[in-house]
């Protein structure tokens, strides 16, 4: 730690066999320093790739209704949508509405709300059911587990 002038740090570095890398230019001398500079970058991605490596990755899993879905078939498929809010994947559920079953959009809407009030201690809803074309579609995000 001192200040030398260029061709003196040149030679340091050229003596240790090492790179000389200016870490700070902007400031008055400017700061440079000893280096092995492949190492560094090697170390620099590999920390990268560990970082992204540990962050999580949004999974969203469908589940599928008609407008008159039986009991039993809702049942089945709030089991499956409770797995999946529980393994910490976003739930997008709708009802599909063909040929002329767009008329039960209400009954629609009634069986999306009704899913979202079951799994209300599973996971909190982000859009509430909304029409889109032939499809009826809500988005639910698991709740944070301790």
């Amino acid at each position: 730690m001192d200040i030398y002038p260029t061709s003196k740090a040149l030679e340091i570095a050229q003596e240790l066999e090492l790179d000389l890398v200016e870490i700070s230019p902007n400031a008055n001398p400017p700061v440079c320093k000893v280096m092995d500079y492949k190492k560094f970058v090697y170390e620099q991605k590999k920390r990268e790739k560990a970082i992204k490596a540990k962050a999580s990755k949004v999974v969203v899993k469908e589940i599928r209704f008609g407008p008159n879905t039986d009991d039993h078939d809702y049942e089945f498929k709030k089991k499956h949508a409770i797995k999946f809010l529980e393994e910490g994947a976003k739930l997008k559920a709708y009802v599909f509405f063909k040929g002329r079953s767009i008329i039960y959009k209400d009954q629609g809407q009634i069986l999306l709300l009704r899913l979202a009030q079951d799994l209300e201690e599973y996971g909190k809803v982000e859009q509430m059911p909304k029409l889109e074309g032939k499809r009826m579609i809500m988005f639910m995000a698991p709740k944070k587990s301790k």
